[in-house]
């Protein structure tokens, strides 16, 4: 039996996971937990062999948990399970060297057979985040561009930005002007939107 721990914050998509795993003869799920928090403990004490994770809980974020649990049980295979199809959010899980990233609308049969290839030490990525990710353009931002959008993202002004960066403000607004024209945005706001779904900042 391949023991696997749920951990996701939504009831009823939490109780759909644990009746689709539980049809199968060769998958018990051993824990299924509402709070991000209850992991690590529940994962030391029962030592599953894969761990589906949401991508956020209230208390936190889905791929450092993740990250946690595998440096406690190292034996545990951690897949994230999101809601979305962002480039960025499987760069993430790659990046952190997770096991796997699905998302919630993937067919139960996938679901399943993603547990077994889990525990049988594979990695496993929906494919359609696959695709998005081999569809994505290279940004278009220099690396002074990106910077300057990312400094505004965290709602620096334009005089902050000048000085964190050591530039003249009209340098960074050359930047931002740039960085609006190069995402085909309408504004600041916009062009941040669209370069951080797009992974480019």
């Amino acid at each position: 039996m391949i023991g696997t721990l749920v951990a996701e914050p939504a009831a009823l998509i939490r109780e759909g996971l644990v009746a689709i795993l539980g049809r199968e003869i060769d998958i018990e799920v051993v824990a299924a937990l509402q709070r991000g928090r209850e992991v690590i403990s529940a994962a030391l004490a029962l030592r599953p062999q894969v761990a589906l994770l949401a991508a956020a809980f209230p208390d936190f974020e889905g791929v450092p948990l993740a990250q946690a649990l595998q440096a406690a049980v190292p034996e545990c295979r951690c897949a994230i399970l999101g809601a979305d199809r962002r480039p960025r959010d499987l760069q993430g899980a790659l990046a952190a060297n997770l096991d796997g990233y699905l998302v919630y609308d993937c067919p139960p049969e996938f679901l399943t057979e993603a547990i077994r290839q889990l525990a049988a030490g594979k990695k496993v990525i929906d494919p359609s985040l696959t695709f998005s990710v081999l569809d994505r353009h290279t940004s278009p931002l220099t690396a002074r561009e990106a910077e300057a959008l990312l400094a505004a993202a965290q709602g620096a002004s334009t005089a902050e930005i000048a000085l964190v960066l050591s530039l003249a403000e009209g340098t960074v607004r050359n930047y931002l002007s740039r960085a609006i024209a190069k995402t085909g945005a309408r504004n600041r706001i916009d062009a941040i939107r669209i370069a951080n779904e797009r992974g480019w900042l």
